[in-house]
């Protein structure tokens, strides 16, 4: 009895409970406010749903709501067919949206746990000065990105292609690693108009720099193949019974021929002999090629053709190490003894180093590449030398480059050593390369192999904030195609030709030099420019239109 009169008197305390309001609370209410606090929640929650029901109701009897439903279903069944991702990397929906325009060279780059200090003998660098320089700012893109939408003729063709058992192509390729880089895109492209297997090309010993590295020492062999599956068949060597087979050798394919020239040269003596061997493929295949084929040049040269991972893992680390302390610049530095006396020019440096080169190409006239009827000061006027480093410095300095930027210079070294380069590293103290950064025994195993340190300066300048190189040529091509399919970075393209004669004049005073240097130069940074068929313009260079797209009708034509 006891614990029902406790609950009894519990009961009742409820029943009589109050809360105490002033009257100035009371007074300031609404009826509405009023209301709302004596409905309980369940029936306030009934009146409601009641209410959103009726409107439902009135919706549903709306045709014009059908209408958009029945739209957007459709819509998004299309987006699922054709498997369309408005948000992936690659936006035409053609390869696995993995961002390997950036991994396909690099990988991911990883804070290096190693990391020095690589600035010894620099004081502390002013952070303001280097937010202050628009020298960094990034040109804008104009909204272009990666786009390799193959056709359905392509798609349907590569079925049969891969099938195929009975052709094969091997191919030699020369030259230093940037020169066999562009032979290797050509090779696979011209497997592909043969329908032909590639066997993994064979790379010459190189008899400059007595370099003896294979396509796995400097490329991911197995990335290669798979990147390129739906493409060409690719595999490591010859059928056991295509080995004790003579292949019909090519030696003297003529310069920029077309597909069909190809097919009916080729064509029918590899079906007969089944294998065919090709050397020196440097500019062998036209730069104007139909718009599939064109696709597959860039997705060889973007993708496909990543560097082995032991170069991977050390170009990330030195890229690291420049960016420990901000942004920077890399500069291809094309100084070496070989370079002044192909192309005809002189370093000028000494007379004691101009008389090296002229004996050098007394001996060796077979060496010069530029024309032998041009005098060096019209070669020099015509942009045809590379710059020095006086020049280079000079340039910078009228770009905005500030005093504290850091600078990684990439190339062979320079004739006459650090003479060479003293203008430069007296007004960019911050200079560095390669044997700089690395730590102690890191460039051991590269040690001897030129190209293997030709993919480390490759990296590291692929991945800068500005890239400038000091003349042309395949490194500084291929980096620049790179960077532009990458998200167009910063590359200064220096319009030799026109500011030389600027350079030679001793009387402009410095800052107008500067104005002069800086406007010529506005529309050579890195902006998109559109590749037109023109002979020599090539689409690893100059990857729009054929390899990206934007939404916006505003495009530079080259």
């Amino acid at each position: 009895m006891a614990i029902s009169k406790s609950v009894n008197n519990k009961k009742q305390l409820h029943h009589h409970s109050y809360i105490s309001v002033p009257s100035e609370i009371i007074n300031s209410l609404s009826s509405a406010n009023l209301q709302s606090l004596v409905d309980t929640p369940k029936k306030t929650a009934a009146v409601s749903k009641v209410s959103n029901f009726n409107k439902l109701k009135i919706i549903c009897k709306n045709p014009r709501v059908w209408f958009l439903l029945l739209f957007l279903c459709g819509f998004l069944f299309m987006l699922r067919v054709y498997k369309f991702d408005p948000f992936g990397v690659y936006p035409c929906g053609n390869l696995e949206k993995k961002d390997d325009s950036k991994v396909g060279l690099t990988s991911v780059v990883k804070t290096d746990q190693s990391a020095v200090k690589i600035d010894p003998f620099v004081g502390k660098i002013d952070e303001k000065d280097e937010e202050k320089s628009g020298f960094w700012e990034q040109p804008d893109g104009l909204g272009y990105k990666p786009c390799l939408d193959f056709s359905n003729e392509y798609k349907k063709a590569s079925v049969e292609i891969l099938k195929d058992r009975t052709k094969y192509l091997v191919v030699v390729v020369s030259g230093g690693m940037n020169q066999q880089r562009n032979q290797i895109v050509d090779a696979v492209v011209i497997a592909r108009i043969l329908g032909a297997t590639l066997v993994v090309p064979i790379l010459q010993v190189n008899v400059i720099w007595g370099d003896e590295s294979e396509f796995s020492d400097i490329f991911d062999v197995e990335h290669f193949k798979g990147t390129l599956a739906d493409d060409v068949r690719v595999i490591s060597s010859l059928p056991s019974n295509h080995l004790m087979s003579r292949p019909v050798e090519e030696k003297h394919t003529p310069l920029h021929v077309s597909p069909q020239w190809i097919r009916s040269r080729y064509l029918r003596r590899m079906r007969r002999e089944g294998v065919l061997l090709l050397r020196g493929l440097d500019s062998r295949l036209s730069k104007d090629l139909p718009s599939d084929l064109q696709k597959l040049r860039c997705k060889v040269a973007f993708h496909a053709l990543r560097f082995a991972p032991p170069i991977v893992e050390l170009g990330n680390k030195l890229t690291e190490r420049m960016r420990s302390k901000g942004p920077y610049l890399a500069l291809h530095l094309r100084m070496e003894k070989d370079v002044w006396v192909r192309t005809g020019c002189l370093p000028g440096l000494s007379s004691k180093y101009d008389q090296i080169i002229y004996n050098e190409r007394k001996l060796r006239p077979e060496l010069l590449t530029s024309r032998s009827n041009m005098t060096y000061h019209d070669r020099k006027l015509a942009g045809l030398c590379p710059l020095n480093a006086l020049e280079v410095t000079r340039l910078l300095k009228a770009l905005g480059a500030p005093k504290n930027a850091r600078i990684f210079w990439a190339g062979g070294d320079p004739l006459g050593g650090k003479e060479a380069l003293l203008p430069l590293m007296k007004e960019y103290p911050n200079f560095y390369n390669k044997e700089d950064l690395a730590l102690p025994g890191e460039l051991d195993r590269f040690a001897n192999k030129a190209s293997l340190m030709a993919a480390l300066d490759y990296i590291v300048s692929e991945n800068s904030d500005v890239f400038m190189p000091s003349h042309g040529g395949n490194m500084g091509h291929a980096i620049q195609g790179h960077r532009a399919y990458a998200g167009h970075k910063k590359t200064i393209t220096p319009n030799k030709r026109q500011m030389l004669s600027y350079f030679l004049n001793s009387s402009l005073p410095e800052a107008e030099f500067n104005k002069i240097i800086f406007d010529l130069h506005r529309d050579s940074l890195g902006q998109p420019v559109v590749r037109t068929s023109k002979s020599g313009r090539d689409v690893t260079k100059y990857p729009i239109p054929e390899c990206m797209r934007n939404d916006t009708l505003v495009q530079r034509v080259l």
